[in-house]
């Protein structure tokens, strides 16, 4: 974007910002990159995103906090069907891990510090954007992996799921 009086608010995805980024982004913002900013991320879901849990009972992203609300938003993109997520999702929400599986254009509000996840993909047959929004200026994450089989929690790469925020 070209030097501008606003063109400070033009942002693209800068890559090289998050190395070790697991997804195929197209947004990431926070306070960071712009002072003042919520936690938002977009990123795309192809076809065999999050294979690497389908063996694993319980998979997925795992039972964790954040400091402030949050918004997991799953938007299909079919033009004919923009209801049709595409997909089959599993979440788990609450310290009981009650399950949940959609298939549509669904958003699910997370209150702060409530358990949540996993949450993974278990299906896609066609792209659909996954938009992430943190009611707070910056990402904040607390595991709960306790909550979690141990068989489940010995099959995880704890490195892929830091804390964030926390002391």
């Amino acid at each position: 974007m070209a030097e501008t009086k606003y063109g400070k608010y033009f942002i693209e995805y800068d890559p090289t910002r998050w190395p070790n980024e697991r997804r195929p982004v197209m947004v990431r913002m926070e306070d960071s990159v712009i002072t003042g900013s919520h936690f938002y991320l977009i990123h795309w879901v192809m076809p065999g995103f999050g294979a690497d849990f389908s063996e694993i009972p319980m998979g997925g992203h795992p039972p964790h906090i954040h400091k402030d609300a949050e918004l997991l938003i799953h938007i299909g993109t079919n033009p004919d069907d923009p209801m049709d997520l595409g997909a089959e999702v599993e979440m788990y929400m609450g310290p009981e891990l009650e399950r949940h599986v959609f298939n549509r254009t669904t958003v699910i509000y997370i209150p702060p510090n409530f358990i949540h996840s996993p949450w993974r993909p278990i299906k896609t047959v066609r792209p659909w954007i996954f938009i992430e929004v943190n009611q707070g200026a910056m990402h904040t994450e607390k595991s709960f992996r306790q909550l979690l089989p141990r068989e489940t929690r010995e099959a995880i790469d704890w490195a892929r799921w830091p804390d964030e925020g926390y002391n």
